[in-house]
């Protein structure tokens, strides 16, 4: 597998790929397709019939990553991201704290810049070990990780860390992201990603409160396009 890179100061991104061939591949490649051939949102976050739903989850999380992190890397050259304190730049009311693996689960409070490159390193140590994203031709073995109650709260956690990502981002960098033209891109893939997280129930509300505004709207297209 390919190792994913963080967007540093030199502003490079090496995007998550899936290995031509697997089950991985396959089910990227069909939401490829569906929106390229100008399926809905809707069409395209859909279990694909005969396919694993927990496979179907493990796919999206990376590239659901992948999107994050490529928004991300415009602003890796911004002076702006030095000028946060800690604790600074988060959604109103709330502060998101980081805890490393290896810190006995003491979380500390850091810039929410800090706290988005922090996330996103993590997320692609996770999907870089073999052992935690299998992307290889045995699909029955990809498929018993996937199936495990232990993959499940992995994908829980990078879902809800993602969410946070871009509550930051919308909070505090939207207005760097509109000038530089990223607007459009921003909202297609939040809505992307939030179609799919409604459509499996991902984020507990609780995540989801401090962007009520911005994914209630969301949520009502969900619904209506459903009901279409």
């Amino acid at each position: 597998m390919s190792q994913t890179q963080l967007p540093s100061s030199s502003g490079t991104f090496q995007p998550m790929k899936h290995r031509s061939g697997t089950m991985r591949d396959r089910l990227h490649g069909y939401t490829k397709r569906t929106l390229g051939a100008g399926g809905s949102i809707n069409d395209a976050v859909a279990l694909p019939v005969g396919e694993s739903c927990a496979g179907w989850v493990a796919v999206h999380a990376i590239d659901f990553y992948n999107n994050a992190a490529t928004i991300w890397a415009v602003m890796a050259n911004d002076p702006f991201l030095s000028t946060f304190g800690p604790g600074e730049g988060f959604p109103s009311g709330v502060e998101y704290r980081w805890s490393d693996d290896n810190e006995n689960g003491n979380a500390v409070s850091v810039p929410a810049p800090v706290y988005i490159e922090k996330v996103l390193k993590w997320i692609a140590d996770q999907m870089n070990d073999e052992t935690k994203f299998p992307d290889d031709d045995d699909e029955e073995e990809a498929l018993r990780v996937f199936q495990t109650p232990g993959f499940a709260a992995l994908c829980g956690q990078i879902f809800r860390r993602l969410f946070r990502v871009y509550g930051i981002i919308y909070s505090s960098f939207f207005g760097t992201l509109e000038a530089l033209g990223m607007a459009p891109h921003l909202n297609t893939c939040f809505k992307h990603f939030m179609f799919f997280c409604t459509e499996f129930g991902l984020l507990p509300e609780r995540e989801v409160e401090p962007l009520e505004v911005l994914v209630k709207p969301i949520r009502r297209q969900y619904i209506m396009s459903k009901q279409k």
